[in-house]
């Protein structure tokens, strides 16, 4: 019987409940429907107060640096944020400027957002992948952008945002497998290196 695959979600809104964390949920339910799956989940509302002061690694508390171990060594990441000022939260940037430049290196990312309107759809393409191009990490073509109409009291009322989410996970499945042993130890081998 194969090990479960490790999947890593973060979740960049800053409250609970929110819309984002709503999103991230589904999403997870979806790829346990696809594979067996361990999840870890990350809540920027709740590390944030932790995360927000530190300018060095060395500052960071130990579950915070856990929780950055965790998605630097994920078989998959979900990741999520409600779009702010057309763009990720700037909790959400900063926690990633401390995962290790070599550590996503072609990690399957399934991408998503959530914001007040339509209009912030692209934020997707215009800010998310970018910054996982930066770490070579393998941004699944699809991503899910859920608006403020399509949740409602932090459900999914919307059945095109269902849709989005299950075709997601569908399209996912091929990726959620193992990390590669090569990668692993090419992030390894540039840790010792720094």
């Amino acid at each position: 019987m194969s090990k479960p695959i490790k999947v890593v979600a973060v979740s960049g809104g800053l409250q609970r409940p929110s819309r984002t964390l709503t999103v991230v949920e589904a999403l997870i339910d979806a790829l346990g429907e696809q594979a067996a799956i361990d999840v870890r989940l990350i809540e920027l509302g709740t590390i944030g107060p932790k995360l927000a002061g530190a300018l060095y690694p060395s500052q960071l508390p130990d579950d915070v640096k856990a929780d950055i171990a965790a998605i630097e060594s994920a078989d998959f990441l979900v990741v999520a944020s409600p779009v702010y000022r057309a763009s990720f939260t700037g909790l959400f940037k900063h926690l990633f400027d401390f995962v290790d430049h070599n550590a996503l290196i072609d990690v399957p990312v399934l991408l998503a957002a959530t914001g007040g309107s339509d209009r912030h759809a692209l934020v997707i393409d215009h800010q998310f992948r970018p910054l996982f191009s930066f770490f070579q990490a393998h941004t699944l073509p699809i991503g899910v952008y859920g608006s403020e109409a399509e949740i409602q009291d932090y459900q999914i009322t919307s059945p095109a945002l269902q849709a989005r989410i299950d075709l997601a996970a569908e399209r996912a499945r091929p990726f959620l497998r193992p990390r590669s042993p090569a990668v692993t130890s090419v992030h390894k081998n540039a840790r010792a290196a720094a």
